[in-house]
């Protein structure tokens, strides 16, 4: 019994400590969004 509440203990703070770096403020998913639109400015910049 004692493993499995550490088991899922383990696993909840490694989802939380997941959500907070990927979807939290400034986090690796807006950051991933926001360089993709400067690459879509740049490559609409370029003059054949």
């Amino acid at each position: 019994m004692r493993q499995l509440l550490m088991t899922m203990l383990l696993i909840v703070t490694v989802v939380l400590i997941y959500s907070g770096f990927a979807q939290g403020n400034g986090g690796a998913n807006e950051r991933i969004a926001d360089s993709g639109k400067r690459m879509a400015d740049f490559i609409s910049r370029i003059s054949p």
